[in-house]
């Protein structure tokens, strides 16, 4: 007769090589949701604002010739690609208007430029560019209904 005690195990550990992968998973599945929802369906607008590097260039050295932002920015830099990333696009007729908030950094301090534009062939014609200064708080028109090249 055999009287010893038979020791079961965990769940866990006997289940560990399958449901640890569907949990990762699982996870993974969720932050995707959670970050789509957050940007709103934006991906695509920010995918597009990115590659046409132009659209805000021009803006940059439009605002580089405006007295009140050297003053309070100082120099600016160009726009990197975190900044795109982080900024707000949204396209709309058919991809050639477009609204665009990205932040820009200068040696003095930074903001935030918003770009109103619609694109006539491979020009964008600026309706509007605005930076907007946290630190003092201030807007700065920069031009309005301008085309360039």
């Amino acid at each position: 007769m055999n009287n010893e005690l038979e020791i079961k195990n965990s769940w866990w550990k006997r289940n560990w090589k399958w449901s640890l992968p569907i949990f990762l998973l699982l996870s993974i599945f969720i932050f995707v949701i959670i970050i789509n929802s957050i940007l709103n369906g934006n991906v695509s607008s920010l995918a597009q604002a990115y590659s046409d590097n132009s659209l805000y260039e021009n803006a940059i050295e439009l605002s580089k010739t405006n007295q009140r932002v050297i003053e309070v920015l100082g120099d600016i830099e160009p726009i990197d690609n975190l900044a795109i990333l982080e900024g707000n696009a949204v396209y709309s007729n058919n991809n050639n208007s477009v609204e665009l908030s990205v932040r820009i950094k200068g040696n003095k301090g930074n903001g935030k430029m918003d770009i109103f534009a619609d694109k006539d062939g491979t020009r964008w014609n600026y309706k509007k560019i605005n930076i907007r200064i946290k630190e003092p708080k201030e807007e700065i028109q920069i031009i309005k209904d301008t085309v360039l090249k």
